[in-house]
């Protein structure tokens, strides 16, 4: 699919890997355009991050913040960690 199909992502080749990796179109995208902006800072999966359990929760919404969470500002810590896995 081109990026005349697909306006909105920024960065093609990590849209596509990610979706032949299982992610949702949505959630791909968002990854995508994060690590094509130079103001985020998404990490890659490789396990060097602690689990989000460990994360405080102002780390959880910097993190749903980058990713263009909806809903972020009113989520608790537990349903940040989720959403963010999702």
């Amino acid at each position: 699919m081109s990026s005349k199909d697909r306006p909105s992502i920024k960065d093609e080749e990590t849209y596509d890997a990610l979706r032949r990796e299982g992610y949702g179109k949505s959630k791909a995208a968002r990854i995508a355009n994060a690590q094509a902006n130079e103001d985020q800072s998404p990490s890659k999966k490789d396990g060097s991050q602690p689990p989000y359990e460990d994360w405080t929760k102002e780390e959880l919404y910097e993190r749903a913040r980058e990713l263009e969470i909806e809903g972020r500002s009113e989520m608790s810590k537990d349903e940040l960690t989720g959403a963010l896995r999702d």
